[in-house]
């Protein structure tokens, strides 16, 4: 399969042209023009391309690539990802916001799912995009039932400050970094915000707001739109495919 039919078909499906990002989305390094295998990981890191390189990939697709708005000088570490990319002859493509925000196979409505919310509704307003999800259960759930699934799910060590509902009816979820969107959690009246970092201030936040607070991790919490757009590819277009996980707790 040629590599810009593979690219072409996700940045269409992901409509990353009317998604604004400080991330450069879709081709960052261009490598062979025929693709046999795509390997699929959360972030481009050295040992993620080194292990990609060794399972003999033609493409990587991840959610935190290498080009951010600004340019890097190129050298070190960077230098020396870029240089195995081009050594192997492999495509490097990444898709940041459009793989969180998307309502089917997106981070946030793929962890809405795995909980069995319904009802999403857009949620979480980042620099004029709408990146996470707001939605319901039909019956209440209990708290700890929620910490179970995502642990499980997730593979992920959570952490919850509970001084809110024991049985959740509405939840938001943003994934990453997102710990600075609570407020709007707060401010919406949600039973529960699920993103995947914390800072000192939520504890606080949580408790004089009764409300709760999961952190599921980062990493763990941008698996889940990885591995649905690596399933989404391998039934569409017959390729070999590989989610390779380079674990990390935060």
């Amino acid at each position: 399969m040629h590599r810009d039919k593979i690219i072409d078909f996700i940045n269409g499906y992901l409509d990353d042209k009317n998604i604004k990002d400080a991330a450069q989305n879709g081709l960052q390094v261009q490598g062979g023009a025929e693709v046999g295998k795509i390997v699929f990981g959360v972030s481009a890191s050295l040992e993620f391309i080194k292990r990609a390189a060794a399972a003999e990939a033609d493409m990587l697709v991840v959610h935190h690539g290498l080009l951010w708005g600004k340019a890097d000088i190129i050298k070190g570490p960077f230098r020396e990802k870029i240089n195995l990319l081009l050594k192997n002859g492999i495509t490097l493509a990444a898709w940041h916001l459009p793989l969180d925000k998307h309502p089917v196979i997106g981070n946030n409505a793929r962890i809405m799912k795995m909980l069995g919310a319904g009802g999403l509704k857009p949620f979480g307003a980042y620099d004029g995009e709408l990146i996470g999800f707001k939605g319901a259960f039909a019956r209440p759930k209990p708290l700890p039932e929620l910490t179970r699934t995502l642990r499980a799910e997730l593979d992920s060590n959570i952490l919850s400050f509970n001084f809110g509902k024991k049985k959740i009816k509405t939840l938001g979820v943003i994934s990453g970094g997102a710990q600075r969107m609570f407020e709007q959690t707060v401010d919406s009246g949600l039973d529960l915000y699920i993103t995947g970092e914390v800072s000192e201030f939520v504890q606080e936040m949580a408790r004089e707001n009764g409300t709760n607070f999961i952190s599921a991790g980062h990493y763990n919490t941008e698996k889940a739109g990885v591995r649905a757009l690596e399933k989404l590819l391998r039934s569409r277009f017959r390729l070999k495919t590989e989610f390779i996980d380079i674990p990390n707790p935060v």
